[in-house]
């Protein structure tokens, strides 16, 4: 299954190599600024570009305003988010629901290392026409990447033949992006693990959990 994220080095060329470390330091700049509790539309961009170490035209040369500064950077931050959920929908199940947990795990620590950043894009995505279509985009992206393994393991009779494909992959993409937002927003006392054993097992039960007799995956021997 083809990934939705990220183009491989040795694809890129010397130019976009150099963008590529402008965008990270940009990225870093930006979250170092949000880490204080400004709001993302209280940091101007000469804050931004001193922070980044680069003159202001040079920021302007690469992002016209900064909506489309959030969408970028939020692309490079969730990259790996991404990419540990396509992992695990990609993959043929057999260590069950410990697999899923382990996806959950390693997309919360990717939501825990720019979660500046991803609360930002939360916040924004509501009121920024821009910012909130790139959003809508991304997830309606990824749900339907998880619609198509639903259709296939329906047909293939590892998930009950009730299962509405595209209604539970959009139940399923909301409840794991809202629940990690709404953890990281709020105090909640909830650990890490305790977060990704109760999505892994939310997540299993939802699409494995009435399986008919004989389907669902195969335990690893």
């Amino acid at each position: 299954m083809p990934s939705l994220t990220r183009t491989p080095r040795s694809a890129r060329k010397p130019d976009e190599d150099r963008r590529a470390e402008f965008e990270q330091r940009v990225l870093r700049a930006v979250e170092d600024l949000l880490a204080d509790g400004t709001p993302f539309t209280e940091i101007a961009v000469q804050k931004i570009a001193a922070t980044a170490q680069m003159a202001r035209s040079t920021f302007y040369r690469y992002f016209p305003d900064k909506s489309q500064l959030l969408i970028r950077t939020a692309d490079l931050a969730t990259a790996d988010l991404f990419e540990a959920a396509e992992r695990w929908w990609g993959a043929e199940h057999t260590d069950r629901e410990a697999g899923v947990r382990r996806a959950m795990s390693a997309m919360i620590a990717g939501f825990r290392r720019h979660r500046y950043l991803l609360l930002a894009l939360s916040e924004v995505a509501a009121y920024d026409r821009d910012v909130g279509a790139y959003w809508r985009a991304r997830v309606a992206t990824f749900v339907d990447l998880v619609r198509v393994r639903l259709e296939a393991d329906r047909a293939a009779g590892l998930v009950a033949p009730e299962l509405e494909p595209a209604a539970t992959a959009l139940v399923l993409a909301a409840m794991v992006e809202r629940s990690i937002t709404t953890a990281f927003a709020m105090r909640t006392g909830i650990s890490d693990a305790e977060l990704a054993a109760a999505l892994g097992r939310s997540i299993w039960l939802v699409v494995y959990g009435d399986a008919p007799a004989g389907g669902g995956p195969a335990a690893t021997v």
